[in-house]
């Protein structure tokens, strides 16, 4: 080989790795696991007072966000968001984050998260559960620069499962 088909291969290859890795971090977020760091623990309220978050990856590359948010409406009002500060995790393992809730009427979110756990967990229904709606949206720039996010819609019943999960693919 000639110097000068070294020197294109190897340009090739700096120029598309970055590439890849944001293409694979974008993949990897659709199959990202996440759960309240104490399986079965979990309720509104807790998120609420801040707390921790496993995140599994099982794709066996890494991934990496700028911001993993979980924002939380009752009746089309945004309640709050759950926030976690930009990330990387490992291939095939899983990682515990410190997340920050932020709303700008927080004890009026308490009060209907509150409500809501105690719905959720077989007490008498108050509040309409079905208007509680969770959005899971994370942030990866694409080479750091071009935004590009991700976003998942559910309700507050299945968020409240999915965050009670006992079992993510990477236990």
């Amino acid at each position: 080989m000639n110097k000068h088909s070294i020197i294109t291969i190897v340009a090739i290859i700096v120029i598309v790795t970055p590439f890849a890795f944001s293409g694979l971090s974008i993949f990897g977020m659709q199959q990202l696991e996440y759960r309240w760091d104490n399986p079965g623990k979990f309720s509104f309220f807790t998120m609420s007072n801040h707390g921790d978050v496993e995140l599994c990856n099982p794709m066996p590359f890494w991934i990496s966000f700028k911001k993993f948010e979980i924002a939380t409406y009752y009746d089309e009002k945004h309640m709050g968001s759950f926030s976690i500060d930009p990330t990387t995790v490992n291939p095939l393992s899983s990682t515990v984050k410190e997340g920050v809730f932020s709303s700008e009427e927080l004890s009026s979110s308490q009060h209907i998260f509150m409500a809501l756990d105690f719905e959720f967990d077989g007490g008498d229904i108050r509040l309409d559960p079905n208007k509680l709606i969770v959005v899971v949206g994370a942030d990866m720039p694409i080479l750091g620069i071009i935004p590009y996010s991700s976003t998942t819609q559910m309700t507050g019943f299945d968020f409240d499962k999915l965050m009670n999960s006992e079992d993510l693919t990477c236990d």
